[in-house]
């Protein structure tokens, strides 16, 4: 997970750099797949706030509070997000029992409905493979479609399960 702090009319002491820090890490415990965190802090006519942005798997979530104290609205913040995020993940656990059905039942199969949610307009720029690279990961993204240098056909550069990259390269058979 990587963590970026701003501080904006105040400056970032260790210890509250280091509270932040521990406050992301316990967030990390409800849910594994943090990609990266944001947390803003700043103080305007003696109000202390914080705004925290968490972006974990297909999700970004936000929550802000304000207080007297710069440490109580980080915690107001963090307290939101975590309940932002046990809620996320309630989503995704199943609630229902395991019941089993004979496929004898069935007379046909029919697969399942495909829906896209999101349809996004990418800029195709020519770029190279470690470039790609460097833009999937600067965004989060698993996987990144580009126009190769080289060649000038459309590649996408993926990561893997091992923490390596993988490249798609369009081939004519």
């Amino acid at each position: 997970m990587r963590i970026h702090i701003v501080a904006r009319k105040i400056k970032m002491t260790k210890p509250m750099k280091d509270f932040i820090e521990t406050k992301f890490e316990k967030l990390h415990e409800y849910l594994d797949n943090i990609v990266w965190a944001q947390a803003i802090v700043s103080v305007e006519k003696k109000i202390h706030a914080a705004e925290v942005v968490v972006h974990a798997g297909h999700q970004t979530m936000k929550a802000a509070a304000e207080s007297d104290e710069m440490y109580a609205a980080i915690d107001k913040a963090m307290d939101k997000m975590e309940a932002q995020i046990k809620k996320y993940k309630e989503r995704f656990t199943d609630h229902h029992a395991a019941e089993t059905v004979g496929l004898d039942e069935f007379t046909t199969l029919v697969g399942p409905e495909i829906r896209f949610s999101v349809v996004k307009d990418v800029p195709l720029k020519p770029m190279n493979k470690e470039e790609a690279v460097i833009e999937m990961e600067k965004i989060g993204y698993n996987f990144w479609m580009f126009q190769d240098r080289g060649s000038k056909q459309l590649q996408v550069v993926f990561k893997r399960l091992d923490s390596t990259y993988g490249l798609l390269q369009p081939v004519k058979k």
